[in-house]
């Protein structure tokens, strides 16, 4: 069974920067497109950025410059690097991957945004 597990949400002020990252295990042959969604407290669930498996990111405009996407094949790894967090990315911040044709998701970390 696959898994994907997310760490490094938490508590920042504004303008503060945090760093997630997501780790898929278990039986895989290939993890395709990985992404990070978020639910707001609104319950909207948004993209927020992905990357290919070739390392190609996209991003949504309200993160553009802001927010940075990677991965690492080798490890079947994904980071999200957060910078200049705002009280409107305050959320819960999931992972998801296609693995082997298979869309997975993680179980979410909640990342705070107050003073």
């Amino acid at each position: 069974q696959v898994q994907l597990v997310e760490s490094g949400g938490g508590l920042v002020q504004p303008g503060g920067s945090l760093k997630l990252s997501c780790a898929a295990s278990g039986r895989i042959v290939t993890v395709n497109d990985m992404g990070w969604f978020r639910q707001t407290p609104a319950n909207e669930l948004q993209l927020v950025a992905g990357v290919t498996s070739d390392g190609r990111p996209k991003y949504a405009d309200f993160v553009k410059g802001r927010f940075i996407v990677s991965r690492d094949n080798t490890k079947n790894t994904m980071t999200l690097q957060m910078n200049s967090l705002q009280s409107e990315d305050a959320a819960v911040y999931y992972c998801n991957a296609n693995v082997d044709g298979n869309d997975i998701w993680g179980q979410g970390t909640q990342v705070a945004v107050s003073s």
